[in-house]
């Protein structure tokens, strides 16, 4: 348990640290529903984790009871090689798509809505950018391998699937819990963070992607020779 532990702490930081789930979050907290829509878009984003995260830790997990075969571990291993390679080609991207200097960046158009969003909207949104945004994918599924290869018990496995929940959800849980506590520093406060965030979104996540992809990749690699 304890491998599978220290091993779901990369993908859990590369989901906290990705930017644009935490500029939604701000844009929703900054709008006139954000004491219903703020929880609503939390409670959709643990559920979008645990939802993709579960089915790849269910179906990478070993067939049998016993854990000793060796095959599900190499599927896990080789699934970590090319999510490697899959994060280093996405910091690529990033890299390549920072802005200039003096270069206005773009939001999505689908954040120019977001301060309209209803409740309902607001959980869809939290569970898509938290569980099925590229990126983020690419985090949920090593996480689920890294645990399906530690071949724990139903209950055991719980323990770091929490754990990497928890873990992933920072950046997102602590400015709605912030704002529901002291609504006006926490606002003035957030749309600094957006300003910032925004302007250095492809940077992060170009360093993020590297960092991460470099830890999968020697991952995979190092479990495929064993």
């Amino acid at each position: 348990m304890g491998e599978a532990i220290g091993e779901i702490f990369a993908p859990a930081i590369g989901v906290a640290l990705s930017p644009f789930p935490i500029i939604a979050v701000i844009l929703i907290l900054l709008s006139p529903k954000a004491r219903s829509n703020g929880p609503a878009f939390l409670l959709g984003w643990f559920g979008g984790i645990v939802i993709v995260t579960g089915l790849v830790l269910l179906l990478a997990s070993p067939n049998d009871d016993s854990g000793k075969g060796d095959e599900p571990a190499n599927w896990a291993s080789l699934i970590q090689l090319v999510l490697g390679l899959g994060l280093l080609f996405l910091a690529y991207q990033q890299w390549q798509k920072r802005p200039k200097e003096g270069e206005t960046v773009e939001m999505p158009k689908w954040m120019a809505s977001v301060d309209k969003a209803t409740p309902l909207v607001a959980v869809g949104l939290g569970a898509f950018l938290a569980g099925l945004n590229p990126k983020n994918l690419l985090f949920n599924i090593a996480a689920g391998t890294s645990i399906a290869q530690a071949d724990l018990s139903t209950g055991e496995a719980l323990v770091p699937l929490v754990i990497y929940v928890l873990l992933a959800s920072v950046s997102v849980a602590v400015p709605v819990i912030w704002y529901l506590l002291a609504q006006e520093s926490a606002a003035r406060t957030l749309d600094t963070w957006k300003t910032w965030l925004t302007v250095n979104n492809a940077l992060i996540m170009a360093i993020l992607l590297l960092m991460l992809g470099v830890n999968f990749f020697g991952q995979g690699l190092g479990g495929l020779i064993d």
